[in-house]
């Protein structure tokens, strides 16, 4: 059963969650010949002002 998190800084539409889980699905069960329907994915969308690159974090100053 494979699991994949996602973790990502900001947000992603429905549309664009449901694309990438069906191409990661689709992937794993071409790929690695595990069942789309065993495949969980999870989307974590951290605030960009939680999110730091190289010391920077990635949201606005206010």
């Amino acid at each position: 059963m494979p699991y994949v998190n996602i973790k990502l800084a900001g947000s992603l539409s429905h549309e664009q969650k449901e694309k990438i889980a069906e191409e990661l699905a689709d992937t794993l069960e071409r790929i690695a010949n595990k069942p789309k329907q065993y495949t969980y994915i999870t989307f974590d969308e951290i605030p960009r002002e939680n999110w730091a690159i190289g010391g920077n974090l990635l949201g606005k100053k206010e």
